[in-house]
């Protein structure tokens, strides 16, 4: 049976020509790979990260692609250089189209050592960090009624789990900010997503193996129902899922890419 209308194709669904996007912490890990499947699928870049020497790698890398790829050096916990990256990129652009909220850290520290500058440093970049450019970009789609912006959150919001608090309070309140973003940009067309993974193959990651915690990120995988970790351009798919015309009716969920980790 045919459609009442004409539909668009799946290519021209994930098609992001012509649309500029943002993406912090994206030197390395989830944030390259998410920049990566965006350049793949047409939209111009502008990638931020404090990690100089690996964003400018991760811009050779996307020069295939053929899009316009900016890079800006910024620590994303400090508002006043967030801020005048986010100002840059629309100087540049004229317009922001898609902004993903990917920075982040997680520094693993007992509940009863964890510092009151500790704790801010991580709520900070995590969470304060992703509301200043939330709003920056928001202020920009909101006059051309039409935008997308993702928080990647993180599977503990699920679950009760090991990770640190601070980390874990940054991702929970992610997701109520994406809720709340959602239900008031909504009116001007403008979606919000989470995207929550579960461990992934970062270099972080690949930093607590170093550290001693090798056996028991092993034993975590095992317990996954896919009995691994995530890679990080299985959570940039989702990332691209997300932002393209394809979820063009979803707004204030979380997409969780846990391998099942939530429901086993």
């Amino acid at each position: 049976m045919s459609a009442p209308y004409p539909l668009p194709s799946i290519v021209e669904l994930y098609n992001l020509h012509g649309r500029s996007a943002v993406v912090t912490g994206a030197a390395q890990g989830i944030g390259a790979a998410i920049a990566r499947r965006l350049a793949e699928a047409g939209a111009d870049l502008f990638l931020i990260d404090i990690d100089e020497q690996h964003l400018y790698q991760t811009r050779e890398a996307l020069k295939q692609w053929g899009t316009r790829i900016e890079i800006r050096t910024a620590d994303v916990a400090q508002e006043d250089a967030l801020t005048a990256a986010c100002q840059e990129c629309i100087k540049l652009f004229e317009k922001i189209d898609i902004w993903v909220n990917n920075a982040g850290i997680a520094p693993r520290s007992p509940i009863l050592e964890i510092s009151s500058a500790e704790w801010d440093k991580v709520l900070d970049l995590n969470l304060r960090g992703a509301f200043i450019g939330a709003k920056c970009a928001a202020r920009i789609m909101v006059g051309r009624r039409r935008g997308v912006i993702i928080n990647v959150a993180s599977s503990t919001i699920h679950r009760v789990s090991g990770n640190p608090a601070h980390y874990r309070v940054s991702k929970a309140g992610l997701v109520a900010l994406t809720q709340s973003l959602a239900i008031e940009l909504g009116a001007s067309n403008i979606r919000v997503l989470a995207v929550a993974p579960t461990l992934t193959a970062t270099p972080l990651v690949e930093r607590l193996r170093n550290n001693g915690l090798s056996t028991g990120l092993d034993e975590f995988a095992r317990r996954l129902p896919l009995k691994r970790v995530a890679t990080p351009d299985e959570v940039a798919r989702v990332v691209l899922f997300a932002v393209s015309d394809m979820a063009a009716f979803m707004t204030g969920s979380v997409l969780t890419v846990d391998g099942g980790e939530t429901h086993k």
